[in-house]
């Protein structure tokens, strides 16, 4: 059997399996999509046990800080101070609502879907083993998008001239997609050491690795870097469509509101050079400084990065160097 949990309603029921396809939500009639059994169990297992670590980790830091009894006065003192945020928060009006105050501040609208920032899928996972294997993976990716673009089904990657490192981690991160139902097909020929991949047919995975998963990549950085500071608000959102007063409609890719300071990260996984002057008067139109208005480019060096945001007055960064960047970024508020 295949098991769904309805982002909207949040209810959960066994369907046949048709693992990694789109279904519909038996009580609300929403799209949802549906995850093996095994896979969705193992995760919520995973996320589970990291939550259990997290508290531990919290309790043994108020010990040694001396703040196990703290008063019920106290923590009601506390009550404003923001918490960290968690994944059933995220897609939520709520969350989403000091950045739509600060748009709506400067006459811009901001439109949001509040589901690209649900957390509860495998998307942002991926996303981050994507990232922290990129230099390794860039090949694959390429050869997947193109296999999209063709129309065709699904493609064959040789492994035989990697080395044998190399080809164990492709191996591994493309059976974990296989299992979150990233691929539609899986199948290592291990004498021939070619890996074999069925191309998910449903939108989502074809997004995602359509470039996509630099969003998910991005959002993920921006909810790791500032998201889990306690002392100041966060907001987060990706794929914000925002209309300005004479209409004009421009998107942008990863937000992040940390508290008075936007943080907006466009997403490049292809060739955009000719686009500079489109993001330079976005940033301008937006009002953000250089430091906050980030181009993250996946096919640009360090070198090359660094270059470009002496130039154009604005900052780029590639996949490897994004997060030593918001970090940094983070330090100097």
């Amino acid at each position: 059997m295949s098991i769904y949990r309805c982002n909207s309603c949040g209810f959960i029921a066994e369907v046949l399996p048709v693992e990694g396809q789109q279904a519909f939500c038996g009580r609300c009639a929403k799209p949802v999509t549906v995850y093996g059994t095994v896979f969705f169990v193992e995760k919520l297992l995973q996320r589970y046990a990291l939550a259990l670590r997290e508290i531990k980790a919290l309790k043994v830091a108020q010990e040694e800080e001396g703040e196990v009894e703290v008063s019920a006065a106290a923590a009601s003192a506390k009550g404003d101070a923001p918490v960290a945020l968690d994944n059933a928060f995220l897609p939520t009006q709520e969350q989403h609502a000091p950045l739509q105050s600060w748009f709506h501040a400067r006459n811009i609208l901001a439109k949001f879907a509040y589901d690209n920032v649900n957390m509860d899928g495998y998307f942002d996972e991926a996303a981050r083993q994507i990232g922290e294997h990129y230099e390794l993976l860039a090949d694959v990716l390429g050869r997947i998008g193109w296999s999209y673009r063709k129309s065709h089904s699904g493609l064959n990657i040789e492994l035989a001239r990697l080395a044998q490192k190399d080809a164990a981690t492709i191996t591994r991160l493309c059976r974990n997609w296989y299992g979150g139902a990233l691929f539609a097909k899986y199948f290592y020929q291990k004498n021939e050491k070619i890996l074999r991949l069925g191309l998910q047919p449903a939108q989502p995975a074809r997004q995602f690795f359509m470039g996509a998963w630099l969003e998910w990549f991005a959002i993920d950085a921006l909810l790791d870097v500032f998201g889990q500071n306690r002392q100041q608000s966060f907001s987060c959102a990706r794929g914000v469509k925002v209309v300005f007063p004479n209409e004009d409609l421009q998107e942008l890719d990863a937000v992040a509101l940390v508290g008075e300071r936007l943080v907006s990260i466009e997403c490049k996984t292809g060739e955009f050079r000719h686009e500079i002057d489109k993001l330079s008067r976005l940033q301008k139109r937006i009002g953000q400084p250089a430091e906050q208005f980030i181009i993250c480019a996946a096919q640009l060096d360090a070198a090359q990065a660094q270059g470009l945001s002496s130039m154009y007055g604005m900052t780029f960064t590639n996949v490897q160097t994004l997060v030593p960047y918001l970090q940094r970024l983070a330090q100097r508020q």
